[in-house]
């Protein structure tokens, strides 16, 4: 069993009730937008941690971290990537593997909008944090936890932080 805090859009914040989460997880998951080292290495310094790059990232944070990591987590085949989209509109750029060879678990960030969904004809679960930064749209900020217990990913729980 892992507990899964999943994150995005941190735009080089980070403060210490995000820390707090990140000592309650197994693992942190970052979906990008980084913004600044400091935020990965806040993180890494209490827990082990699995990243890619955004869209706003410099190229220090694109050479510690990839544009797609695919993994797997105990029996759950992981893809994670910034700027995906969603079920039925998935990202050119990333469309056609997805459909050659779809994981179980697809995590991405960019839209700083919470969304959970299953796509039924990939047969796998589509998560995206929405953004826990101060910066941008959001009203509210947010991540994700969740367990990952072999091949089934449960207890999903929102976290909502004010702005």
């Amino acid at each position: 069993m892992t507990k899964i805090l999943l994150l995005s859009d941190t735009h080089s914040h980070i403060d210490a009730t995000i820390l707090k989460y990140v000592k309650q997880a197994d693992e942190v998951w970052h979906a990008g937008d980084i913004g600044d080292l400091k935020v990965t290495d806040a993180i890494k310094a209490l827990k082990p941690l699995r990243a890619v790059y955004g869209n706003i990232d410099n190229a220090e944070i694109r050479k510690e971290f990839p544009e797609n990591n695919r993994f797997m987590c105990e029996d759950v085949d992981v893809w994670i990537t910034h700027i995906g989209g969603y079920p039925n509109k998935y990202n050119p750029k990333i469309k056609s593997d997805m459909y050659a060879n779809p994981p179980k678990l697809f995590i991405c960030g960019h839209s700083h909008i919470l969304k959970v969904m299953p796509d039924k004809k990939l047969n796998l679960l589509h998560m995206n944090p929405g953004a826990i930064g101060l910066h941008g749209f959001h009203k509210v900020r947010t991540m994700l936890r969740f367990v990952i217990d072999g091949d089934k990913i449960k207890d999903l729980e929102v976290v909502e932080l004010k702005r």
